[in-house]
């Protein structure tokens, strides 16, 4: 592929925009967003992440907490803030951050500074509450020398692909999205926190929803927290969805962001599942921020 570069430009103040993938992902060089940026550069950077499928790498960023929170607000009330998320991951919260989760293989004192394995499913963030995440912003301070890469599967691309019938058979069908599913799987049992599993950590959404920045179409399952389809037996939930799963993870349909010091990598929920890969144990230590934006309720 041959990446096109782009400079988008305001009065006061410029940023590059690279392609880094066909489907997805685009690298932005050029802006400090430690600072307060003017609506009008906000929302430029918006439109090239909207414009570039929902995954923008930021490079070359040094940012406080403060400031990493700062700029989360620009895209809406955060989890930790505005919603408190599930008491399983409120252990790895950042004290005096509670809008910032630590993904990190670091220990200190004998305890976890974060969560090691985050996310080494593929899932799409919080999709089992009413309000799931809209952007997650995913701040690189320590990377390990190699490994820790994550991967995207764009569910637009995936939707687009699929025929006229299919489509046609999913569109009013809905699934119910539970992180019990998750937590039964993939947390170990001395983490899971029972609070977790009364109700507030299920919702039922359409499998086919309509981004409400984009109006673009995207399948809304994933395998980390998609229970079943409603209506549905298990068996026939294991075979549609495991279709779609297949399906949207096809190589066409993904990005790999190989990790730099100092990424801020934006992703879209609303239109992306996505993949941490846990291949670094012994290479070096990861330690991240993570902040976590609200979207609204999904809608066919």
């Amino acid at each position: 592929m041959s990446a096109t570069l782009s400079e988008t430009k305001t009065e006061s103040a410029s940023f590059s925009v690279t392609p880094l993938a066909a489907v997805a992902g685009a690298e932005i060089t050029g802006i400090d967003v430690s600072k307060d940026l003017a609506d009008e550069h906000f929302a430029a950077l918006r439109n090239a992440w909207l414009d570039h499928n929902g995954v923008l790498a930021i490079r070359d960023q040094t940012l406080t907490p403060e400031q990493l929170l700062a700029f989360s607000r620009r895209f809406g009330p955060l989890f930790g803030e505005a919603e408190q998320l599930q008491d399983t991951v409120k252990k790895y919260l950042l004290p005096g951050h509670p809008g910032i989760y630590r993904v990190s293989n670091k220990v200190r004192d004998g305890k976890p500074l974060g969560r090691a394995r985050a996310g080494t499913y593929w899932h799409s963030d919080v999709s089992f509450r009413k309000h799931p995440a809209m952007a997650s912003i995913l701040y690189a301070i320590e990377i390990p020398p190699v490994g820790g890469d994550t991967l995207f599967a764009s569910m637009t691309a995936a939707y687009d692909s699929l025929s006229p019938g299919f489509k046609w058979k999913l569109q009013n069908l809905r699934a119910v999205h539970d992180f019990a599913l998750a937590a039964g799987s993939s947390y170990s049992p001395d983490v899971i926190e029972q609070g977790d599993f009364d109700g507030q950590n299920r919702y039922l959404h359409p499998v086919v929803i309509t981004h409400p920045e984009t109006a673009r179409k995207a399948l809304f399952v994933n395998p980390g927290f998609t229970s079943h389809v409603e209506g549905f037996s298990q068996e026939e939930s294991r075979a549609l969805l495991g279709f779609l799963y297949r399906h949207a993870t096809r190589p066409e349909f993904t990005y790999r962001h190989r990790w730099r010091r100092n990424d801020l990598l934006i992703w879209d929920n609303r239109c992306l599942m996505h993949y941490a890969i846990a291949d670094y144990e012994g290479k070096g230590e990861r330690y991240l921020h993570r902040t976590t934006v609200i979207a609204e309720t999904p809608r066919a």
